[in-house]
């Protein structure tokens, strides 16, 4: 496929939509388990909706996307890290990564732990970057 330099806002709103869904469905899952059971569950649940999420946009046309440690990179250095590294975050030496200007605030060889919190934050935040690089209004 080639690189998508544009994504209409219905796509990028059933993206949304889709991972609304599971995050609700895991909500309605934490109520009924049991607490060791949700709290080993919750970083692979999240990891893997990062995943999605990274791979729903995963033909984004990178010189759009920027090299600044924004939220999009942070979701493709996270995915890299997840997938290729065993969780523990890499340096990507194409993307400028700041822990302390980041989303989620990892360094390099912390090892990735994602729980709710940290998934809402982030795809929030890259939502509204594809939103702001991607869709024309």
């Amino acid at each position: 496929m080639l690189s998508v330099s544009k994504y209409d806002q219905e796509y990028v709103d059933q993206c949304r939509a889709r991972l609304d869904v599971a995050l609700a469905k895991y909500r309605a899952l934490v109520k009924t388990a049991k607490k060791p059971a949700v709290d080993a569950f919750e970083p692979e649940f999240f990891a893997n909706l990062v995943v999605v999420l990274d791979a729903s946009f995963v033909h984004r046309l990178r010189g759009k996307e920027g090299k600044d440690g924004n939220p999009l990179n942070e979701v493709r250095v996270l995915c890299t890290s997840l997938l290729q590294n065993g969780g523990e975050m890499i340096a990507d030496s194409t993307i400028k990564m700041k822990p302390a200007t980041s989303v989620l605030k990892y360094d390099v060889g912390d090892q990735i732990a994602l729980t709710e919190k940290d998934f809402v934050a982030i795809s929030k935040a890259f939502f509204a970057e594809i939103e702001s690089k991607y869709v024309e209004r």
